[in-house]
C-alpha cells in the first residue's frame, strides 16, 4: 500500500500543527479525516479551528468531518468516534496527536497542569484508541499511531520536568502494550521528531528564537504517511521522523527547515 486514498483517519488535535499536517498529507491521497479537537472559534494564541482545518483538508483533496471534542471526556470521545465511523463507514487509522506540555519542575507545576497533561496525553490517547478499536478491528490495514517518544530512562529527561515526562512516556507505554495486545490485528507505533517542530506550543515556549531552530510539521506528516502505508508487520516500534524518511530514500532535509541555514535543536528524550 502506497496511498491512503479512501482511508478514514480519526485524528485528535488536528486543528493545527503536526496533527493538521498529518491530515493534510493524507488528504492529498484522497483520505477522509475526522478532526477531533476543542477549538471551534479563533484563539488569540493558537491559530486554527476544526472548521479552518476542515477547509484546508478539503482543499487538499480529502474529505473532512470537523468534530468538537474534549478528549478528556470519555463520552465526548466515544460520541466523536461513533460520528466519524457513521459518516465515513468505519475507521482505518487512529492518530493520537493531542498533547499538553509544561516543562516545569515539581513545585512550579500546578496540580491542575499535572492533571491536564495526564488527562490529555495518555488517558486521552487510551480513550481514543479504545473507542476506535471496534472499527479498527474490521479494517483491512488498521493502525494506531501515537505522537510519543522512545522510552529513554536517562534521568536527565526526568529531572527538569518530571510531570511532563511521565505523561508523554505513558503514551509510549500505551504503544508498547497495545502493540503486544493487538499483534497481527492492528499495527500500533509511536512517532517522534528528531528535532523540535515549529508548532504553536513551541512558539509559546520559546518564541521566534526557538522556532528558527525547528523543522516544519511537514516532516512529521511525511514520516507518518510512510508508516501508515505499511502493513501490520510494522508494529511496536518507536520511530523517529528523519530515520523513517531516510529509510524511504530521502536525503535532502533542508526543505523542512523552519529557517534555512540555522542549526537545528534536537528534541526532548533523544540523547546525542
Amino acid at each position: 500500500m502506497t496511498t491512503l486514498k479512501d482511508k478514514v483517519l480519526f485524528v485528535t488535535g488536528a486543528s493545527r500543527g503536526i496533527g493538521l499536517a498529518i491530515a493534510l498529507r493524507a488528504a492529498r491521497d484522497g483520505a477522509r479525516v475526522a478532526i477531533a479537537a476543542k477549538t471551534t472559534e479563533p484563539h488569540p494564541k493558537l491559530q486554527g479551528t476544526i472548521h479552518s482545518a476542515a477547509a484546508e483538508i478539503r482543499q487538499a483533496g480529502g474529505e473532512a468531518l470537523p468534530i468538537q471534542c474534549d478528549i478528556r471526556m470519555a463520552d465526548q470521545v466515544e460520541a466523536a468516534v461513533a460520528r466519524a465511523a457513521g459518516a465515513f463507514g468505519g475507521i482505518d487509522i487512529c492518530i493520537n496527536n493531542a498533547s499538553a506540555i509544561s516543562l516545569t519542575p515539581t513545585l512550579e507545576t500546578p496540580v491542575k497542569t499535572f492533571d491536564l497533561m495526564n488527562q490529555i496525553n495518555y488517558r486521552g490517547a487510551w480513550l481514543a484508541s479504545r473507542a476506535c478499536l471496534p472499527h479498527l478491528l474490521k479494517a483491512a490495514t488498521p493502525h494506531i499511531l501515537n505522537l510519543a517518544p522512545p522510552l529513554n530512562l536517562n534521568p536527565r529527561w526526568f529531572g527538569p520536568h518530571t510531570a511532563y515526562t511521565i505523561a508523554k512516556y505513558n503514551m509510549s507505554l500505551l504503544v508498547l502494550g497495545l502493540a503486544e495486545e493487538l499483534k497481527g490485528r492492528v499495527a500500533v507505533n509511536a512517532l517522534w521528531p528528531q528535532t523540535t517542530i515549529a508548532t504553536a506550543a513551541i512558539w509559546n515556549l520559546g518564541g521566534k528564537e526557538l522556532v528558527k531552530h525547528c523543522r516544519q510539521p511537514e516532516i512529521m506528516a511525511d514520516a507518518a504517511h510512510a508508516i501508515l502505508t505499511k502493513g501490520l508487520d510494522l508494529t511496536g516500534r518507536f520511530l523517529i521522523d528523519e530515520q523513517v524518511l531516510r529509510g524511504e530514500g530521502v536525503q535532502d532535509f533542508a526543505r523542512y527547515a523552519s529557517t534555512p541555514g540555522e542549526p537545528l535543536r534536537r528534541d526532548l528524550f533523544l540523547d546525542a
